[in-house]
């Protein structure tokens, strides 16, 4: 095989050389110069510090070098802005000593730099919602006519949102602007199904490459604290983090504020870091590691992706995460540079510690989730249609729909929908017409003009929160419109610290907040949906328990506790499929149908369900069971299984017209969507209603013995 590192430009092996002490090239660093120098499209994935940032600059930064490319030749896109500014200097590293210039262009960059005089610099570091703002810039974006490379950071963080579909037709419109295919180069540390997701980032424009690298077999290691009580569980994450640098991640902001106010004062350096606090307390979160002396964060996801905040000495996990593909990058903080990973999870019952052991053995298995992009992303091309007005002023309506339909992103759309989107937005008064034309209407001038149309650059939901500022102007975070109006002129905490709320200004989304000193205040957001357990962790947790042990080398504690747990589980589930049975609560006798499926598939069996029982019927669900009440006196379980037999008989349309619509305002211009395809986009990226007929029609409905009353996954009362 011949190596690639003699072959690098000079000056680049001298970076490489003299910066990281480098004379050759890793494994995935060799695959992806190969693939990107053939001239591919690639995906590369690799291992958290796997080496993937450098596997992607690598043979942009030789091929700039060797033939000198003016202007703008690559551009790096990133999820989150605190990760070009972390990644900013790793490129600096990099390009200066080669005379290569970076430039990162974000929201929380000063207006001023944002942009350049004279020669633009090589590398473009960028989020998509302020690429798009770029190509508006008349001035700037000729320059971006010279790109050749595009490197999407983090992509798996993509794939299954509307940022994913926005970023797709960014793409589209790089290439139309270059007038050439732009090379892109995704980076992820896990996904289920990387081939689907290349040949979803490459649309078969060219040659595409998937660069895998397996990580090397590491020492890990796992530790289990069971503790029911919170304050107990407090106690533990102070004894576990003392004198150490740790990463404490959680699943919800309101658990960061709550852990972080009880543990202020008892570990030392302490932080914390979410997406409602201010960039400035983030930042300082993350350069806490740079001390000398120990530091903790308490966290929620925001720091699962590649910002780099040096070596751990543990990752403690309070609560299971949702799916493999978290925990792993959560892991991958851990056990760097020739370290054992490190990670203590502090759990309160039974149950949450079968489903952390089932994230782990899933991990061991190497099986991670499967990304699904959206199936109907309508939010998208309203916020493209009303962009491509703005644009052009006027356009005739033939022209607006063969431009979106033209995006490959939307090339699965009937032809027929922005047909009636266009007839909805103009009954609406969002659109106007001049015989042929089309033009913005009062209500887009009413709904987009006040921002100086500046709302359409994002894809994200805004509002719902109220920015909280100290009467020096100071922002301290963001709070939730709901707790606002439930607790005004009470108590909140932010970063840790105790404010309360003094006066609301509903016009500007401000609250203004003074210093307070609650003992205990709980601050609450609404904005995000808790989607449960993946169903590839469920499916594990049902396999564990047909099993009746883990693969795991137990200490005798958690393995007594979980051959417990086993003990009150009817032996049959270790059948696939449904599983129907008795159980008689504190509540009365109920019929559980074990599922293991996770939330999303039991919301739709549970819906479909109250309505063929009928009114009286009473039916609730979690991740592994669906529960039913006052199913009928006499042999209620026969009717609940009579009830699931004709729900796989049932044609889609019956299922999707008897799912419930949630509010449009969980999408940003759902508002303005025609009812039918509003419907249309629920049931398919909401609900996935597709997926959850395959799964239910690949099911055998079974009858098992009666289940006992004591507590089990899915069955507490």
């Amino acid at each position: 095989m011949v190596l690639v590192f003699p072959l690098l430009h000079e000056s680049l092996q001298q970076v490489l050389a003299q910066r990281l002490e480098w004379t050759e090239l890793r494994e995935v660093q060799e695959k992806a110069y190969a693939a990107v120098a053939a001239g591919n499209d690639a995906l590369i994935i690799a291992p958290t510090a796997g080496g993937k940032s450098e596997a992607a600059l690598i043979p942009v930064m030789d091929d700039i070098l060797k033939h000198g490319r003016p202007g703008v030749t690559c551009l790096y896109i990133s999820p989150l802005k605190a990760l070009i500014n972390d990644q900013e200097d790793r490129f600096r590293m990099f390009c200066v000593p080669t005379s290569l210039a970076v430039m990162k262009w974000h929201g929380d960059v000063a207006k001023g730099d944002r942009s350049w005089k004279g020669e633009p610099p090589h590398f473009l570091m960028i989020t998509p919602e302020s690429l798009e703002v770029l190509l508006q810039e008349q001035t700037l974006v000729a320059d971006l006519r010279q790109v050749r490379y595009i490197i999407i950071d983090e992509l798996h963080a993509f794939v299954e949102t509307e940022r994913g579909v926005h970023l797709k037709v960014l793409l589209e419109r790089m290439d139309r602007l270059a007038k050439r295919k732009i090379q892109r180069i995704g980076l992820s540390a896990t996904m289920g199904n990387p081939a689907g997701i290349l040949s979803w980032l490459s649309d078969g424009r060219h040659g595409e490459e998937l660069v895998s690298v397996l990580s090397d077999p590491k020492e890990k290691h796992f530790r289990f604290i069971v503790e029911p009580e919170e304050s107990g569980r407090t106690e533990a994450l102070i004894r576990t983090v003392a004198g150490k640098r740790a990463l404490v991640f959680v699943n919800s902001r309101s658990v960061a504020e709550a852990l972080m106010q009880a543990a202020s004062g008892r570990v030392q350096n302490l932080h914390i870091h979410h997406s409602s606090l201010s960039p400035a307390t983030r930042k300082t979160a993350e350069e806490a590691f740079l001390s000398e002396d120990g530091a903790c964060i308490i966290c929620t996801s925001t720091l699962e992706l590649g910002i780099d905040i040096g070596d751990l000495d543990v990752v403690v996990q309070v609560g299971p995460p949702n799916t493999v593909s978290s925990f792993l990058q959560r892991m991958g903080r851990s056990g760097r540079r020739g370290k054992a990973a490190n990670v203590v999870w502090i759990v309160k019952n039974p149950c949450e510690l079968l489903c952390s052991i089932a994230i782990i053995e899933c991990a061991m298995e190497k099986s991670v989730e499967d990304l699904h992009p959206p199936e109907r992303p309508y939010n998208v091309l309203l916020q493209q249609l009303f962009l491509s007005l703005h644009r052009k002023g006027r356009v005739s309506k033939n022209e607006l729909i063969q431009e979106l339909l033209s995006y490959p992103v939307f090339a699965g759309m009937d032809p027929a929908d922005p047909e009636r989107i266009i007839r909805h937005l103009i009954a609406e008064g969002y659109l106007t017409t001049d015989g042929e034309m089309l033009m913005a209407g009062t209500e887009a001038e009413r709904v987009f003009g006040r921002s100086n149309w500046k709302d359409l650059y994002s894809v994200i939901l805004g509002g719902g929160e109220y920015r909280a500022i100290t009467p020096d102007g100071e922002m301290v975070g963001k709070l939730d419109a709901r707790f606002v109006n439930s607790h005004e002129n009470g108590e909140v905490t932010l970063g840790g610290r105790s404010y309360s709320m003094v006066k609301c200004d509903d016009d500007h989304d401000i609250v203004v907040v003074v210093p307070g000193n609650a003992e205990s205040s709980r601050t609450f957001w609404t904005g995000s949906t808790d989607e449960g357990y993946s169903p590839l962790v469920c499916r594990k947790i049902r396999a564990i328990c047909a099993r009746g042990r883990s693969v795991l080398p137990l200490p005798a504690p958690e393995a007594e506790l979980l051959d417990t747990l086993f003990l009150r589980l009817p032996p049959e589930l270790g059948r696939s499929g449904l599983a129907v049975t008795t159980r008689k609560g504190t509540r009365g006798r109920e019929i559980l149908i074990f599922s293991f499926e996770g939330s999303r598939f039991n919301r739709i069996l549970s819906r479909i369900l109250e309505k063929r029982l009928g009114r009286g019927a009473l039916v609730r669900y979690d991740d592994f069971v669906v529960r039913v009440q006052r199913a009928g006196k006499e042999d209620a379980a026969d009717r609940v299984r009579a009830a699931l037999e004709s729900i796989r008989l049932m044609e889609r349309s019956r299922i999707a017209s008897a799912l419930p619509l949630p509010p449009p305002d969980g999408w940003k211009f759902a508002r303005v969507l025609p009812h039918n395809l509003f419907a249309g986009l629920v049931v398919a990226d909401y609900y996935h209603l597709d997926q959850f007929l395959k799964s239910i029609s690949e099911m055998e409905i079974t009858m098992i013995a009666s289940a006992s009353p004591l507590p089990a996954p899915g069955v507490d009362d």
